[in-house]
């Protein structure tokens, strides 16, 4: 059975400087910790353009918000190795 990998989910939307500095950033942090990406298109729903509209990207791990506008690379490396030490243990989300 494998390991349980945290999950790193991007809102993001197309024509937007700022979320292919965020997919740059959270796939380089993928090189040095493994997560499982999803990339989420906020234009495709509309609830989802009243939450985040000119917030993007937006960044999640494991369902908690942990960034708006910009991604901190160190940061983000930082609670993906923490959080995938807990999810080997069993203690879900982090």
């Amino acid at each position: 059975m494998s390991e349980p990998l945290p999950v790193v989910r991007l809102f993001s939307r197309n024509d937007c400087h700022l979320c292919d500095v965020a997919k740059g950033r959270i796939r380089s942090a993928g090189r040095r910790v493994p997560f499982r990406l999803e990339i989420v298109d906020i234009d495709a729903d509309a609830d989802l353009v009243a939450r985040y509209n000119d917030r993007v990207p937006v960044v999640h791990v494991n369902g908690e918000e942990v960034f708006a506008y910009r991604v901190n690379e160190r940061v983000l490396v930082r609670k993906l190795k923490s959080l995938s030490i807990r999810l080997r243990r069993g203690h879900g989300r982090g």
